[in-house]
């Protein structure tokens, strides 16, 4: 651990973005086509590492069962637009129209039309109708409330997301959520995040989670460091909770828990160090409300910018780039990286020498800084 001094009261350590690092490649190559890109999360397989985040700019039920279909998973927001209307279009057509200097207040009223349990059982099955699999979100305050409506309508996989969620939450006005007891009598597996650090990861796996979601504050819609000063670079917070994995599986005698990147993934390259860091998935959001398809229409915006007292995100331009299989297969419609993601990542691991995810997160990473 490098540490350097801040003052003479105060020492920090030193940590990477991905913009700071690089991989480098191997005494070997391969072809493109013998490389697969393809996870697991318990019982459920998957041909590439992407999770949709749980943002209604991005995931509809439509665009979720989309995603499904193309190999990849999306995760609805259960708190969202999609289960707080029937038909939330003209809502959307709220968000998307207001100034930008009214946009908070719209979005403030907007939401806060109450979540219908119906809607959320209609919007799983939804996704199970379909054929994919069926992941939902609540957070943290939200999941006492709503959980038995999204385990009984027959989610696959269930996410706890919030800015950041810990094992130890400490609470003198109401009874907090115990994460131990309520995974260990749920009957599905479950994801919780984000986390940043090697402490609250290894407690966050100790609950019983599936999977841990690493990063906050990072996101393109997020303000979360310029509001609260919290912000960890998300390479360091990924191989740092990839550690934490490592050493959960000798305490554990063997139990893998998936480390996934979430937040601040907006090109191809930055998927190809998450993964090289540490990660198994890849929880995207801005690169995907790109696509046509997307309920945003080019604008992209996440549960913290209408938070009723203390708004930590705003509503961000992405533009309307290209449909979904584009952006995720190709071809790439510029040098950018925000199209042919999967291709850019395999192509990353050809031409590096790995034919899998899990040899990929050996590659030998470099600083830039």
């Amino acid at each position: 651990m490098s540490e350097i001094e801040i003052g003479r009261n105060k020492r920090g350590r030193r940590s990477y973005a991905f913009d700071d690092v690089a991989v480098v490649p191997s005494r070997r190559t391969r072809d493109p086509e013998d490389v697969s890109t393809a996870w697991q999360v318990d019982a459920y397989h998957f041909d590439i590492p992407i999770f949709a985040a749980p943002m209604d700019s991005l995931m509809s039920p439509e665009t979720a069962i989309q995603l499904g279909e193309l190999g990849g998973l999306g995760v609805l927001d259960l708190e969202g637009l999609w289960t707080r209307y029937e038909d939330p279009t003209p809502q959307f057509d709220r968000v998307v129209g207001a100034a930008d200097d009214q946009v908070v207040d719209v979005m403030r009223e907007i939401y806060a039309e109450p979540i219908k349990p119906e809607l959320i059982r209609d919007r799983i099955q939804q996704l199970r109708d379909a054929g994919v699999t069926a992941a939902g979100s609540l957070s943290p305050q939200r999941t006492q409330e709503h959980w038995r409506t999204v385990v009984d309508a027959g989610v696959d996989l269930f996410f706890i997301r919030g800015t950041t969620v810990s094992a130890e939450h400490v609470s003198t006005g109401r009874e907090p959520l115990n994460l131990k007891r309520f995974i260990y009598e749920l009957d599905v597996p479950v994801i919780v995040g984000g986390c940043a650090t090697y402490t609250a990861a290894l407690h966050l796996m100790r609950t019983g989670a599936a999977g841990v979601l690493v990063g906050f504050g990072g996101g393109a819609s997020q303000t979360t460091e310029e509001t609260l000063g919290i912000s960890v670079p998300l390479a360091s917070a990924v191989a740092d909770v990839a550690a934490a994995r490592r050493d959960y599986m000798d305490e554990s005698g063997g139990r893998y828990v998936h480390v996934i990147a979430d937040g601040g993934l907006g090109r191809s390259g930055d998927l190809v160090k998450a993964i090289a860091c540490g990660a198994d998935g890849l929880m995207v959001g801005a690169a995907l409300a790109r696509a046509e398809e997307a309920p945003g229409r080019g604008h992209h915006w996440g549960s913290e910018a209408h938070h009723p007292t203390l708004t930590r995100g705003h509503r961000v331009d992405v533009t309307t780039a290209a449909p979904l299989e584009q952006i995720l297969f190709g071809p790439s419609l510029g040098a950018d990286g925000t199209t042919n993601l999967v291709g850019a990542l395999r192509h990353a691991m050809a031409t590096t020498g790995y034919t899998d995810l899990k040899e990929f997160q050996r590659i030998e990473v470099v600083t830039t800084v």
